[in-house]
């Protein structure tokens, strides 16, 4: 037969769907005794099964899976990848596959088996029944090769007596078709009768009369073929005696008897009595019960037959499910050739005495018996696909399937007679790591029959857990100056999986380099030395990671703290520590700090402070280590204090370190200038009509005992000068002439010389008289020391010249008094002389006021006009600031000095300008030798004037250290740079605006005002500083 015939008896039929998303049926139809991998059908085909995921539009992976019994041999195979099936090498043969059974064509021989689709997700349960066609692979067979049958000579013609019927094992044309007589010598003919069944019995017919005498004996052959193609057939001897007559056969009451008996019949149990007649008499009335030929033997196992009495009894156990009923032929003899035939239909009635079957087929397969899960697995996994069954029928065969206790698992119903054990819930290895429980189908029969099936499961763990830490957080503490290879602690983690899921490693994070971690055990020991005061604590991270796929990991942190060791001396942060302060601080006063640290923590940083060798000048806070003098300062007595310092910790044992401690004693401008040169204020110096400019004609030379600013000098014409004829070098105090002298220049000139420092924060002045005769010579020194005396009494603010006796004049006068003995050319002289003073007295106020000037009036002012244009040629101020300086006696401070205070009024002019702010307070006394006449009791001011004051606007920064105690000032003019500033290069104008000296000061820029407080006069400087600026 060709493949391609085979594939055309494959046929499918209408899939019978109990639940779309659970089971579908399919119907194969095919021919038995197919060759291998012949393909019988497609189920995503044939169930139009898409394999693309409606939800994520992507090709999913299904896999066919055939559920079969463990050691089963399929018949049919399913390819997992494309669903189709295939036969196998294992022969379907239709009469082995539905032996026992008589199949019309009509009946059907059938297999089922069930394919499951996976993955769980799109979990489909397909119910195959599998039709097998019969094929003519078996020929029509005989009872028995040699069929004997005795015929009595008087047989009547046309008379029939049966033959024993052959068998086929194939159903409808393949069966048995046809019965031909061979060599039947015209004596006899062959009849075949149909049953109602379909069966068809052979019967010989006589054709003519017998003669024993003549033959007895007649040997044939009759042949049996079926319907198939190719046709089979086969023959047997059919053997034919001629027996002597015998007038009367046998007959049955009945010819067909139907009977019920038990399945649970005893054996013994009588089923049926048969009874037949015979009308002869005597031998030949005798009957013999036989079975017929036709009875299968396994029948004539199961029941016996009493020949004589024609009684049917069981002989052994019946067995419903093994055949329901038995179909037998008994013949009653009597020793002639036909026998009576009687069939006798036996049902085996069902009794409950079979408990329900469980065919368990997994869909997971199972090792040893035993399936495995991993505790992964989504809800409503199958495991496998349980079918019941029970032999017995009606109520008896009724089966429910049940789960004996709880577990995670549930049956699911998808056919009448078929579950799917499934999961019911999340499984968890690390909560029950094996399922052992019982599967019960239990029949409705009375009593009721069970049957139980054990399923084992074990769950597989998988890597679900991480590793849990006994401590989110380790604290440890360590000493430090610990050894290499310390042992610290161990660390432990557990993981609740198992396996290599369970086996845990650990693993340093970052921030962890002086510490080694045993990856195995966790042994965590210290990699290097600990110094606390280089890191006190660390904070690193360890991780426990396990072996799983993929692995899974968690953190602790780890806090290791170092403890101190007292193994840092106190520090101190300058190995020699100078503190300033200002002379005059007060006794006990804060004098410094000495600022010391330790590394170490707790008692061992518990710094004690003392001094080593002080001899008691100075008391140390031991904890705060401030420093207090127990002496008054003195810079001009002692200018430095050293002495060490001890610091001690409080460790054990305690460590300790020295520093050293200067104490600079910084100079307060309590020292007013001492003047040496000129040694007094009654000594003159000559200035000849001849003397060229920039000559020195007189030297100014004073010394101030305070150091630094404080002793820095400035010198400065405040008066006297009002002519402009000299000059005084601010920083070396020489006079020079600016002009050359003129005759009206000739007479003695008084210049009030201001001598002040720098110092802070006010500047300390000292005044003194600069006498200067011009003259070609000096001849007469009494009468110049006279003019000296009697100048004394003329205010220092105003000029000698102003008074009413000209003293230039005065030795003039005096000789034409002696040598001119007529008073009228002394009057005329003296008219004449101060009237053309008034003159040029109103005549320069009046320009010096159109100026906004202050210069000061001299005595001759002849050839003034002639002077302008060399005056012209100097530096001069923009106005005149002082009208004049009075100074008067103020009541001393000191028993030893008497200062004299200075008052400056400004013009009118200049009220609405505002240039500075100076406060000119008590002056310093002089300081002339002590045979040198005391100024101050010559100048009192008839009214008292306001005195002025040097105040900046803008604070300045004081330097650091420098602590100058405040002092009450006497007769000191106060001022930054020069305190009465400088008129111009070549001008000793002192109220004129001027340039920082090197010694440090201040450019004024702006308008002069003036206003009266008390008895302070004010002057307001806004200043834009070219160099730095102490204030002062």
């Amino acid at each position: 037969m060709d493949l391609r015939d085979f594939y055309l008896f494959a046929a499918l039929i209408a899939c019978l769907r109990l639940d779309s998303a659970i089971a579908q049926e399919l119907i194969y139809t095919i021919r038995e005794e197919l060759p291998e991998n012949v393909p019988i059908g497609n189920i995503p085909k044939d169930l139009n099964i898409s394999h693309i995921n409606a939800a994520t539009g992507t090709s999913a992976s299904l896999v066919y899976r055939l559920v079969s019994k463990a050691g089963d041999a399929p018949l049919v195979k399913v390819s997992s990848s494309t669903g189709e099936i295939f036969t196998t090498s294992n022969r379907i043969d239709r009469e082995k596959l539905c032996a026992g059974a008589s199949y019309a064509e009509e009946n059907e021989c059938f297999f089922e088996l069930e394919v499951v689709i996976l993955p769980n997700d799109f979990f489909r349960l397909i119910k195959i029944k599998i039709i097998v066609k019969d094929t003519n692979d078996n020929a029509p067979m005989f009872p028995s090769p040699v069929i004997n049958i005795s015929i009595p000579e008087n047989t009547l013609i046309n008379s029939r007596f049966p033959i024993p019927s052959a068998t086929d094992p194939d159903t409808g044309f393949n069966g048995v078709q046809h019965y031909e007589l061979l060599n039947g010598q015209s004596v006899f003919g062959l009849d075949i009768v149909e049953t109602p069944e379909g069966e068809k019995w052979p019967q010989l017919i006589v054709q003519q009369n017998l003669d024993r005498e003549q033959k007895d004996t007649y040997v044939m052959k009759i042949k049996v073929e079926d319907g198939g193609t190719p046709q089979k057939s086969s023959t047997a001897i059919l053997q034919v005696t001629v027996s002597d007559v015998n007038d009367n056969r046998p007959v049955f009451k009945e010819g067909q008897v139907e009977v019920h008996v038990p399945e649970n019949a005893p054996v013994g149990t009588s089923v049926i009595q048969l009874h037949a007649t015979d009308a002869d008499i005597g031998s030949n009335a005798e009957i013999r019960y036989i079975f017929g030929a036709q009875v299968a033997p396994a029948t004539k196992r199961l029941f016996a037959l009493n020949n004589t009495t024609g009684l049917i009894t069981v002989q052994r156990s019946l067995d419903r499910e093994e055949t329901a009923i038995h179909k037998v032929t008994v013949l009653a003899s009597d020793g002639s050739s036909t026998p009576a035939r009687a069939t006798v239909t036996i049902n085996v009635t069902d009794v409950n005495d079979n408990p329900p079957n469980i065919d368990l087929r997994y869909i997971i397969s199972p090792i040893n018996g035993t399936v495995y899960l991993s505790e992964k697995d989504p809800v409503n996994t199958k495991i496998a696909l349980i079918t019941v069954s029970d032999k017995d029928t009606d109520v008896n065969g009724k089966v429910i399937c049940f789960i004996e206790r709880e577990v995670p698992f549930h049956l699911k119903a998808v056919y009448d007679n078929q579950y799917l054990l499934e999961t019911s819930s999340l499984l968890d290895y690390e909560g029950t790591k094996e399922f052992s429980f019982k599967i019960v189908a239990s029949d409705s029969g009375k009593p009721s029959l069970n049957q139980t099936a054990l399923v084992r499961v074990k769950l597989e763990d998988e890597n679900d857990n991480p590793p849990i830490f006994n401590q989110p957080v380790i604290e440890l503490s360590v000493s430090e100056n610990n050894r290499r290879g310390l042992y610290l602690t161990t660390i432990s983690a557990t993981d609740e999986d198992s396996g290599k899921n369970a086996d845990i490693v650990y693993q340093l994070g970052p921030n962890a380099s002086f510490f080694d971690l045993d990856r195995k055990t966790g042994v965590l020991t210290a990699s290097r030395v600990f110094d606390r005061e280089e890191q006190e604590r660390f904070i690193f991270t360890v991780t426990a990671r396990d072996n799983g796929t993929p692995p899974l990991q968690s953190q602790a942190a780890v806090i290791v703290t170092v403890l101190d060791e007292n193994d840092n001396s106190p520090k101190f942060t300058h190995n020699h520590f100078q503190f300033f302060v200002s002379e005059n601080l007060p006794k006990y006063s804060t004098v410094g700090v000495i600022t010391v640290t330790d590394a170490d923590a707790g008692e061992n940083k518990a710094v004690t402070l003392s001094i080593l060798n002080d001899n008691e000048n100075f008391v140390l806070d031991p904890y705060s280590g401030v420093i207090k003098s127990n002496v008054s300062f003195d810079r001009e007595q002692q200018s430095s204090y050293t002495f060490d310092v001890k610091a001690t910790d409080g460790g054990q044992p305690s460590r300790s370190s020295t520093a050293k401690v200067t104490i600079n004693v910084m100079d307060v401008n309590d020292n007013s200038p001492v003047v040496i040169s000129p040694p007094s204020n009654t000594s003159f110096k000559l200035v000849p009509l001849s003397a060229i400019p920039g000559s020195v004609v007189a030297e100014v030379f004073a010394v101030d005992i305070d150091t630094g600013m404080n002793a820095e000098l400035k010198y400065t014409i405040v008066s006297g000068n009002n002519k402009g004829l000299f000059r005084i070098d601010p920083v070396t105090g020489n006079i020079t002439l600016e002009e050359k002298p003129t005759p009206p220049d000739v007479g003695l000139h008084r210049l009030v010389v201001n001598i002040s420092d720098l110092g802070y924060p006010k500047s300390l002045h000292t005044l003194v008289l600069v006498f200067l005769y011009v003259n070609d010579t000096a001849g007469n020194a009494s009468y110049i020391y006279d003019l000296i005396r009697r100048t004394m009494e003329t205010p220092l603010d105003r000029n000698i010249g102003d008074s009413s006796q000209p003293y230039q004049n005065e030795d003039y006068l005096t000789i034409m008094i002696a040598v001119v003995a007529g008073a009228m050319v002394v009057i005329v002289v003296i008219f004449v002389t101060v009237l053309v003073r008034c003159r040029h007295a109103s005549r320069f106020k009046a320009a010096q006021r159109s100026k906004q000037g202050a210069e000061w009036m001299s005595p001759n002012q002849e050839n003034k006009q002639n002077k302008k244009k060399k005056r012209k040629k100097r530096k001069s101020p923009k106005s005149s600031l002082l009208n004049f300086v009075t100074i008067e006696e103020s009541k001393p401070d000191d028993a030893v000095h008497e200062p004299i205070n200075g008052t400056i009024s400004l013009p009118a002019e200049l009220e609405e300008q505002s240039i500075g702010r100076f406060d000119w307070g008590p002056a310093p006394p002089t300081t002339f030798k002590p045979n040198s006449p005391d100024l101050a009791k010559h100048y009192k001011s008839a009214s008292p004037q306001p005195a002025f004051h040097l105040k900046p606007d803008t604070p300045v920064s004081v330097k650091k250290h420098h602590v100058i105690q405040e002092l009450p000032l006497d007769n000191t003019f106060v001022g930054g740079c020069d305190t009465l500033s400088k008129r111009s290069s070549t001008s000793s104008d002192h109220f004129s605006a001027s340039e920082c000296s090197s010694q440090g000061g201040f450019k004024t820029k702006g308008p002069l005002h003036t206003r009266q407080v008390n008895e302070h006069f004010y002057w307001s400087i806004s200043t834009a500083y070219k160099c730095p600026v102490n204030q002062y």
